[in-house]
């Protein structure tokens, strides 16, 4: 895991850059909104039927835009700043069956890994890698 910090700029919602792959696709370049409010990483279907992922069901949930279905599945996430990059391999996700939500980052894994920092007034978002023993 690297320990310099990732920087990204924040204006007015911290988007952080990511892809994601399966076995034999991958995203272009996605601004994901960090969600601290989110248990884990949510998805819209359409993501997960370019990517061809295979889905389980996994219930039902309530958003701020109304009840959605979720699937599971496993993928590989990449967070990208500059030069640097952090990977997510076999990472569960959460696929909504809704294509009018973003890519949303949820506490799980970002914040067991980081420690985040949202420097509003600066228009900094930093993501410091915590050293796992």
């Amino acid at each position: 895991m690297p320990e310099t910090p990732f920087v990204f700029e924040y204006n007015n919602y911290p988007l952080i850059p990511i892809k994601f792959r399966s076995k034999d696709r991958e995203t272009p370049l996605i601004d994901a909104l960090l969600d601290s409010g989110g248990d884990f990483i949510v998805i819209p279907y359409a993501i997960a039927k370019f990517l061809r992922l295979k889905l389980q069901r996994a219930g039902f949930v309530d958003t701020a835009a109304g009840e959605t279905t979720l699937y599971k599945t496993m993928l590989t996430m990449v967070i990208f700043h500059e030069q640097q990059k952090y990977t997510y391999d076999n990472l569960e996700v959460h696929v909504s069956d809704r294509n009018d939500l973003p890519v949303l980052l949820g506490r799980n894994p970002i914040f067991e890994d980081h420690e985040i920092l949202f420097q509003k007034h600066q228009n900094k978002l930093i993501l410091q890698p915590i050293p796992h023993q």
